[in-house]
């Protein structure tokens, strides 16, 4: 079966591969910080690290995921394991969450205990956080790419995690460059303040589109379209309905009920269904389809009777 124009094991390759690359990013920059942060005595680079060392758990929780998930259906699940990359999600924001309060805590601890930055250790703050922000640009974007190939919520949250990581950086270093201009300490933190609101925004996204998948959403309309469309469009078929969709990591699941004619045989029916179902999956990549045959004139002749619909 092929899922947006690539082979399952070259899919989870894929997702591998950017997930690991992530994990080596992460902690080059972990180590970094806190090297830097403990040699320069800075809060705000030592609560970097602690925001690049929860983008570490991010991105090991986001492999483990990946590798779950690809996991083909067994005994116990068989539906698949795709929404282990729903609660990966959802740990994410978690961790998110963590580090925005800690950053925030950190920020109002450095407002009431201002420091005195020597301006080497400025310096050198000023080119990590530049080196910081640059790389998780390269490898936020890295991951959106593949997360979009793929599929992969996953990958998508470890991109948001980092991308909040960018904001992190960026807003450290806006205030230690005015630190070091000004000499006025209360810059940093204030920066700090306001990145992380903007990491608490990213969180409540994240949460909540890693649970309406946990929640059995349904498809997006265009792909319920798509279904609807390739309904009407078999003349065999004389309606429709109890149509259903869902969406479990990069696998989607969707059933419904088709009317044809009474008369039609087994085989008939066997046929109608099975070429409905391969077009389906045609159209709808990592698609699976379950159709259930009634008879038209039977069916509408026990919805009037049982449930008052009309003619």
């Amino acid at each position: 079966m092929v899922v947006n124009g690539a082979e399952p094991e070259s899919r989870l390759q894929k997702k591998m591969f950017a997930a690991r690359l992530s994990i080596l990013s992460n902690a080059l920059l972990v180590l970094l910080k806190l090297g830097v942060g403990f040699w320069s005595g800075s809060i705000s680079i030592l609560s970097e690290a602690f925001h690049s060392a929860s983008d570490l758990l991010a991105s090991g929780i986001a492999l483990m995921a990946v590798r779950i998930s690809e996991a083909p259906p067994d005994t116990e699940h068989p539906y698949g394991h795709g929404k282990a990359e729903s609660l990966s999600g959802l740990a994410e924001a978690l961790l998110i969450f963590v580090a925005a309060s800690y950053i925030v805590f950190e920020a109002i601890q450095k407002l009431r205990h201002p420091s005195h930055s020597a301006h080497t250790s400025v310096d050198f703050g000023i080119v990590l956080m530049a080196f910081s922000a640059a790389t998780n640009i390269g490898i936020s974007r890295y991951l959106t790419r593949v997360a979009q190939e793929t599929d992969s919520l996953a990958l998508h949250a470890d991109a948001e995690h980092l991308r909040t990581d960018v904001f992190t950086s960026l807003g450290v270093l806006v205030g230690l460059l005015l630190v070091r201009a000004t000499n006025l300490n209360w810059f940093d933190p204030i920066t700090a303040l306001f990145v992380a609101l903007l990491i608490l925004r990213t969180t409540w996204q994240l949460a909540y589109k890693a649970l309406h998948l946990l929640l059995d959403v349904r498809l997006p309309e265009a792909e319920e379209q798509c279904i609807r469309e390739l309904l009407k469009a078999d003349t065999r078929i004389l309606g429709y309905h109890k149509l259903r969709t869902r969406k479990s990591g990069a696998q989607r699941y969707a059933d419904v009920h088709i009317l044809i004619e009474d008369q039609s045989t087994l085989l008939e029916a066997h046929s109608i269904a099975e070429e409905l179902e391969d077009k389906i999956r045609q159209s709808l990549p990592a698609m699976h389809i379950s159709t259930h045959i009634e008879p038209y004139h039977a069916e509408m002749k026990h919805q009037r009777e049982a449930h008052g619909a009309e003619e």
